[in-house]
Protein backbone atom coordinates (compact mmCIF):
# COMPACT_ATOMS: atom_id res chain seq x y z
CA UNK A 1 0.00 0.00 0.00
CA UNK A 2 1.10 3.46 -0.96
CA UNK A 3 -0.12 6.53 1.11
CA UNK A 4 -0.28 10.28 -0.41
CA UNK A 5 -0.46 12.93 1.42
CA UNK A 6 -1.36 15.93 -0.68
CA UNK A 7 -4.05 18.29 -0.55
CA UNK A 8 -4.31 19.55 -4.06
CA UNK A 9 -7.67 17.44 -5.07
CA UNK A 10 -6.79 16.98 -8.56
CA UNK A 11 -3.35 15.77 -8.33
CA UNK A 12 -4.24 13.47 -5.38
CA UNK A 13 -7.06 12.10 -7.61
CA UNK A 14 -4.65 11.49 -10.44
CA UNK A 15 -1.98 9.98 -8.86
CA UNK A 16 -3.97 7.69 -7.28
CA UNK A 17 -5.93 6.60 -10.16
CA UNK A 18 -2.41 6.26 -12.27
CA UNK A 19 -1.08 3.95 -9.33
CA UNK A 20 -3.66 2.01 -9.01
CA UNK A 21 -3.49 1.76 -12.77
CA UNK A 22 -0.38 -0.13 -12.80
CA UNK A 23 -0.98 -2.22 -9.98
CA UNK A 24 0.06 -0.45 -7.35
CA UNK A 25 -2.40 -0.08 -4.21
CA UNK A 26 -2.30 3.56 -3.00
CA UNK A 27 -5.06 5.60 -0.79
CA UNK A 28 -4.67 9.15 -1.13
CA UNK A 29 -5.40 12.15 1.78
CA UNK A 30 -6.02 15.43 1.81
CA UNK A 31 -5.14 16.32 5.45
CA UNK A 32 -2.30 15.36 7.81
CA UNK A 33 -4.71 14.33 10.45
CA UNK A 34 -6.17 11.94 8.06
CA UNK A 35 -3.18 10.64 7.23
CA UNK A 36 -1.74 10.04 10.83
CA UNK A 37 -4.92 7.91 11.22
CA UNK A 38 -5.15 5.92 8.47
CA UNK A 39 -0.82 5.35 10.10
CA UNK A 40 -2.20 4.29 13.43
CA UNK A 41 -4.61 1.50 11.46
CA UNK A 42 -1.65 0.00 8.91
CA UNK A 43 1.70 0.85 7.75
CA UNK A 44 2.41 1.77 4.37
CA UNK A 45 5.42 0.29 2.22
CA UNK A 46 5.77 3.77 0.84
CA UNK A 47 4.55 7.45 1.47
CA UNK A 48 4.34 10.27 -1.00
CA UNK A 49 4.30 13.37 0.24
CA UNK A 50 3.79 17.00 -0.30
CA UNK A 51 5.05 19.82 1.60
CA UNK A 52 3.13 22.72 1.35
CA UNK A 53 -0.46 21.56 3.82
CA UNK A 54 -2.90 21.98 5.54
CA UNK A 55 -2.41 21.74 9.54
CA UNK A 56 1.26 20.99 9.44
CA UNK A 57 3.83 20.98 6.45
CA UNK A 58 5.11 17.54 4.94
CA UNK A 59 8.65 18.56 6.51
CA UNK A 60 6.92 17.92 10.02
CA UNK A 61 5.11 14.87 8.75
CA UNK A 62 8.79 13.76 7.96
CA UNK A 63 10.29 14.16 10.90
CA UNK A 64 7.35 12.82 12.97
CA UNK A 65 7.94 9.31 10.36
CA UNK A 66 11.84 9.79 10.96
CA UNK A 67 11.30 9.92 14.36
CA UNK A 68 9.14 6.68 14.89
CA UNK A 69 10.58 3.38 15.85
CA UNK A 70 7.84 2.13 13.60
CA UNK A 71 8.08 4.11 10.50
CA UNK A 72 11.82 5.45 10.18
CA UNK A 73 12.98 3.29 7.41
CA UNK A 74 9.39 3.66 5.61
CA UNK A 75 10.74 5.33 2.28
CA UNK A 76 9.31 8.73 1.12
CA UNK A 77 9.12 10.64 -2.02
CA UNK A 78 8.70 14.18 -1.54
CA UNK A 79 6.02 15.99 -4.06
CA UNK A 80 6.22 19.71 -4.13
CA UNK A 81 6.17 22.56 -6.32
CA UNK A 82 9.35 24.01 -4.55
CA UNK A 83 12.72 23.44 -6.88
CA UNK A 84 14.84 25.38 -5.15
CA UNK A 85 18.35 23.66 -4.17
CA UNK A 86 17.23 25.18 -0.92
CA UNK A 87 14.21 23.23 -0.57
CA UNK A 88 15.66 20.11 -2.31
CA UNK A 89 18.47 20.30 0.42
CA UNK A 90 15.87 21.10 3.75
CA UNK A 91 13.69 17.83 2.04
CA UNK A 92 16.83 15.27 1.98
CA UNK A 93 18.28 16.82 5.11
CA UNK A 94 15.36 15.65 6.68
CA UNK A 95 15.07 12.59 6.05
CA UNK A 96 13.91 11.98 2.66
CA UNK A 97 14.44 9.13 0.14
CA UNK A 98 13.44 11.28 -3.35
CA UNK A 99 12.37 14.58 -4.58
CA UNK A 100 9.97 15.17 -6.91
CA UNK A 101 9.01 18.79 -8.73
CA UNK A 102 5.58 19.87 -9.77
CA UNK A 103 4.93 19.56 -12.23
CA UNK A 104 6.31 15.70 -12.84
CA UNK A 105 4.87 13.68 -14.90
CA UNK A 106 3.25 10.52 -14.03
CA UNK A 107 5.02 7.87 -15.67
CA UNK A 108 8.41 9.31 -13.87
CA UNK A 109 6.48 9.02 -10.85
CA UNK A 110 5.47 5.39 -11.21
CA UNK A 111 9.19 4.42 -11.89
CA UNK A 112 10.67 6.27 -9.31
CA UNK A 113 8.07 4.41 -6.87
CA UNK A 114 8.81 1.00 -8.80
CA UNK A 115 12.50 1.39 -7.84
CA UNK A 116 11.99 2.22 -4.37
CA UNK A 117 9.97 -0.94 -3.82
CA UNK A 118 12.27 -2.95 -6.03
CA UNK A 119 15.21 -2.37 -3.97
CA UNK A 120 13.08 -3.17 -0.56
CA UNK A 121 12.58 -6.46 -2.27
CA UNK A 122 16.22 -7.13 -3.05
CA UNK A 123 17.33 -5.99 0.10
CA UNK A 124 19.53 -8.36 2.22
CA UNK A 125 21.57 -11.43 0.90
CA UNK A 126 23.86 -12.21 4.40
CA UNK A 127 26.45 -10.24 3.73
CA UNK A 128 27.92 -7.95 6.81
CA UNK A 129 30.37 -5.12 6.18
CA UNK A 130 33.14 -4.19 8.75
CA UNK A 131 35.28 -1.26 8.29
CA UNK A 132 37.48 -0.04 11.02
CA UNK A 133 35.07 1.33 13.29
CA UNK A 134 31.54 0.75 10.48
CA UNK A 135 29.67 -2.06 11.15
CA UNK A 136 27.03 -3.15 8.39
CA UNK A 137 24.17 -5.52 8.10
CA UNK A 138 21.87 -4.93 5.21
CA UNK A 139 19.97 -8.03 6.13
CA UNK A 140 18.64 -6.37 9.55
CA UNK A 141 19.16 -3.35 7.92
CA UNK A 142 21.43 -2.05 10.71
CA UNK A 143 24.84 0.58 10.75
CA UNK A 144 26.81 0.59 14.09
CA UNK A 145 29.31 3.29 14.48
CA UNK A 146 31.86 2.09 17.50
CA UNK A 147 29.08 -0.13 18.50
CA UNK A 148 26.57 2.55 18.68
CA UNK A 149 23.73 2.20 16.15
CA UNK A 150 23.21 5.05 13.54
CA UNK A 151 19.74 5.82 11.93
CA UNK A 152 19.79 6.67 7.98
CA UNK A 153 17.36 6.99 5.52
CA UNK A 154 17.06 4.41 2.72
CA UNK A 155 18.93 6.42 0.01
CA UNK A 156 21.49 6.79 2.79
CA UNK A 157 21.55 3.13 3.65
CA UNK A 158 21.61 2.06 0.00
CA UNK A 159 24.41 4.54 -1.11
CA UNK A 160 26.68 3.00 1.91
CA UNK A 161 25.75 -0.06 1.04
CA UNK A 162 27.08 0.12 -2.42
CA UNK A 163 30.33 1.81 -1.21
CA UNK A 164 30.93 -0.78 0.58
CA UNK A 165 30.29 -3.34 -2.00
CA UNK A 166 32.50 -1.85 -4.24
CA UNK A 167 34.93 -1.27 -1.43
CA UNK A 168 38.24 0.31 -2.54
CA UNK A 169 36.55 1.19 -6.41
CA UNK A 170 35.74 4.85 -7.44
CA UNK A 171 31.56 5.04 -8.04
CA UNK A 172 30.85 8.33 -10.08
CA UNK A 173 27.77 10.14 -9.92
CA UNK A 174 26.30 8.71 -12.79
CA UNK A 175 26.86 5.32 -11.59
CA UNK A 176 25.62 5.77 -8.19
CA UNK A 177 22.40 7.64 -9.35
CA UNK A 178 21.75 4.78 -11.66
CA UNK A 179 22.12 2.24 -9.03
CA UNK A 180 20.13 3.71 -5.70
CA UNK A 181 17.45 6.05 -8.09
CA UNK A 182 17.34 4.34 -10.91
CA UNK A 183 17.64 6.83 -13.48
CA UNK A 184 19.81 8.81 -15.52
CA UNK A 185 21.93 11.82 -14.17
CA UNK A 186 20.03 15.11 -15.77
CA UNK A 187 23.22 17.06 -15.39
CA UNK A 188 21.83 19.28 -12.64
CA UNK A 189 20.93 17.28 -9.81
CA UNK A 190 22.92 17.32 -6.75
CA UNK A 191 21.22 14.43 -4.84
CA UNK A 192 24.39 12.47 -4.70
CA UNK A 193 26.55 14.92 -3.23
CA UNK A 194 23.60 15.94 -0.67
CA UNK A 195 23.36 12.38 0.10
CA UNK A 196 27.36 11.83 0.73
CA UNK A 197 27.48 14.76 3.03
CA UNK A 198 24.27 13.83 5.70
CA UNK A 199 25.79 10.13 5.18
CA UNK A 200 29.07 11.37 6.35
CA UNK A 201 27.67 14.10 9.12
CA UNK A 202 25.77 10.95 10.75
CA UNK A 203 28.36 8.27 10.19
CA UNK A 204 30.68 10.62 12.73
CA UNK A 205 34.03 9.37 12.63
CA UNK A 206 33.03 6.63 10.22
CA UNK A 207 32.44 9.07 7.75
CA UNK A 208 36.23 9.84 7.14
CA UNK A 209 36.17 6.72 5.52
CA UNK A 210 33.61 7.77 2.32
CA UNK A 211 36.25 9.79 -0.11
CA UNK A 212 35.78 12.28 -2.53
CA UNK A 213 37.81 11.71 -5.70
CA UNK A 214 37.58 15.54 -7.06
CA UNK A 215 35.90 15.51 -10.53
CA UNK A 216 34.70 11.54 -10.55
CA UNK A 217 33.12 10.44 -7.64
CA UNK A 218 33.38 8.89 -4.13
CA UNK A 219 34.57 5.90 -2.53
CA UNK A 220 35.15 3.94 0.42
CA UNK A 221 38.27 1.95 2.18
CA UNK A 222 40.44 3.11 -0.88
CA UNK A 223 43.92 1.92 1.12
CA UNK A 224 42.31 -1.27 1.92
Amino acid sequence: MIYLLEDDDSIRKLVVYTLSSQGLEAHGFEKPSQFWEAMGQALPELVLLDIMLPEEDGLSVLKKLRSGAATKDIPVIMLTAKDSEYDKVIGLDSGADDYIPKPFGMMELVARVRAVTRRMEKRGGGHEYRLGALYVDPDRHVVKVDGREVTLTLKEFELLCVLLEKRGAVMTRDALLERIWGYAFDGESRTVDVHIRTLRQKLGIAGEYIETVRGVGYRIGGDA
